[in-house]
């Protein structure tokens, strides 16, 4: 068995947590999988992490290698991160939603020597390994003890997987996030990076032994991983998983007594399909001590329909390559301070900067930059997006933000074009490439436009070559087999030229005066 002893001996060591709390409290439940009803203690946890890391020493993976999931909710997420952390390897976490052309970029971009997969994956899984020569596959099939990842930890059983000597400044997992260019970009997070968000977010979060942390979003998500998943377990609580996010569901198991969540997290989306639940009304939500909400702008009808039932949103800002909390607002300061994301946390920085660089004043708006342990080295392969993304060691967000006389922040607009679809980033660049492909388009510009149900969708300002025509259904058709549901468009618009300036750069902004401000009709 993997003892707690430190592994590393850097300047700051990384521990390893789940050695720890075997140790100390071995019969103490740590996850709870809904999804395929199970239980684990974390002596049990442990187990499965050290039969995990022989497994992975056995098909050569070693210090530096990475090894991707590509699979929806489960307790193999922190089998893999775990054991990851002992062999000294990365894990590259997937988006599930995108397509197989989108997957190829990063998993060429990352060389992983394994892929491990729900079985529903399975097609996707070996096209991928075909088109990037992926070593090995282990298929996920929702516990069954006959699935190929299942027997890998039967085989293994027993077996110790080493343990890496790490410090804080080692890589645990990547993260890929969309770029401007339309490139995806692979955020590096370290063992300090999920550690110090454990710090940052388990104090006022009051996350401690006591805590169970039901979690709904992504597991290859930041906001699934580490808000709360990985603070809780950091601290010896136990995390509740729901394979997908069903509304219904959700509020059954938040009012369950016997499951005793005490915290949830999401994005504004599922509180909203909750609040419009026809259970949500009668559901016992006395438990509940903690809802934290992010990624995404929350609408105040969300926070008073939950602030009706007695619980108040606690509100927070943070990004992939920020671990990711950074702002967090204090439930106490919710009613007075609506539409703020709160003040800066203990371990970080936070300052607002105008074009010049210079630090803005009270309610003046400019760019949000952050700094400190919980920041990001920067992007995998990319040292062009990670000098563009610093200031010194100042991470500029691309968020236009203020700070109010108090030191409450708030995030006013984005910088950059990105916009946030159901908790999900979109960048316009990646959109507009697809819809190029379109033998009509001339020209394209992708922009967030409001949408009761996900906050933002997609809206295609296109002008068509000459004596062309171009429907909605027939763009939408193009881009479901290359994007990604969320990416995909909502809507469309035919313009006879696009705005530009004098340098050919597309003025955005006169999009949205146009279509977004003057809520002019959107197809013409």
């Amino acid at each position: 068995m993997t003892s707690s002893r430190p592994v590393g001996h850097g300047s700051v060591t990384a521990y390893d947590w789940i050695a720890h709390h075997r140790i100390q409290r071995p019969n103490k439940e740590a996850v709870r999988d809904l999804g395929s009803d199970r239980s684990f203690t974390y002596a049990e946890l442990d187990h499965r992490i050290d039969a995990m890391a022989a497994y992975l020493a056995s098909i050569g993976v070693e210090r530096g290698d990475r090894v991707g999931v590509l699979a929806h909710n489960g307790v193999e997420f922190f089998d893999v991160q775990f054991a990851c952390a002992r062999r000294g390897a990365i894990c590259v976490l997937l988006n599930w939603r995108l397509t197989v052309t989108e997957l190829e970029y990063i998993l060429n971009d990352s060389s992983p020597m394994l892929l491990v997969h729900d079985a529903s994956f399975v097609e996707s899984a070996e096209e991928l390994q075909r088109r990037c020569s992926i070593g090995k596959l282990l298929s996920i099939d929702g516990g069954a003890a006959t699935s190929s990842y299942e027997k890998a930890l039967t085989l293994f059983d027993g077996q110790d997987g080493g343990q890496a000597e790490l410090t804080h400044d080692d890589l645990v997992t990547i993260m890929y996030t969309s770029g401007t260019t339309g490139l995806p970009k692979g955020a590096m997070i370290t063992h300090g990076m999920n550690f110090w968000n454990a710090v940052n977010l388990g104090i006022p979060a009051g996350i401690g032994l006591d805590t169970v942390h039901l979690n709904v979003l992504p597991l290859f998500h930041t906001g699934g991983l580490n808000c709360y998943s990985n603070p809780v377990l950091h601290a010896g609580g136990t995390v509740v998983i729901m394979k997908t996010f069903d509304p219904g569901d959700t509020l059954q198991v938040l009012g369950d007594p016997a499951q005793g969540i005490t915290h949830f997290f999401a994005v504004p989306a599922p509180y909203q399909f909750m609040m419009q639940h026809p259970d949500f009304v009668e559901t016992d939500l006395s438990r509940l001590r903690v809802a934290g909400v992010g990624g995404a702008p929350c609408a105040l009808t969300i926070m008073e329909g939950w602030m009706e039932r007695g619980i108040s949103l606690t509100q927070g800002f943070g990004m992939t390559e920020t671990s990711p909390a950074c702002i967090f607002l204090d439930p106490d300061d919710a009613l007075r301070k609506i539409g703020s994301t709160g003040k800066v946390l203990l371990h970080t920085e936070a300052r607002v900067v105008n074009d010049d660089g210079r630090e803005c004043g009270p309610d003046e708006i400019g760019e949000l930059w952050v700094a400190g342990p919980n920041i990001t080295p920067g992007y995998w392969n990319r040292p062009d997006a990670t000098a563009d993304a610093f200031e010194g060691r100042w991470l500029k967000t691309g968020d236009a933000a203020r700070v109010d006389h108090e030191g409450f922040f708030y995030i006013v607009d984005r910088w950059k074009d990105m916009y946030i679809s159901g908790g999900e980033n979109v960048y316009p660049a990646e959109v507009e490439n697809v819809l190029y492909q379109l033998p009509e388009v001339a020209e394209a510009a992708i922009i967030g436009v409001p949408n009761e149900k996900w906050g933002e969708v997609g809206l295609a300002v296109l002008a068509l070559k000459p004596g062309m025509t171009l429907d909605r259904a027939t763009m939408i058709e193009h881009c479901v087999t290359r994007l990604a549901t969320f990416k995909i468009p909502n809507d469309m618009a035919v313009v006879e030229a696009l705005p530009r300036n004098a340098t050919g750069k597309v003025l955005k902004r006169e999009l949205r005066t146009q279509f977004v401000d003057a809520d002019a009709p959107k197809i013409s």
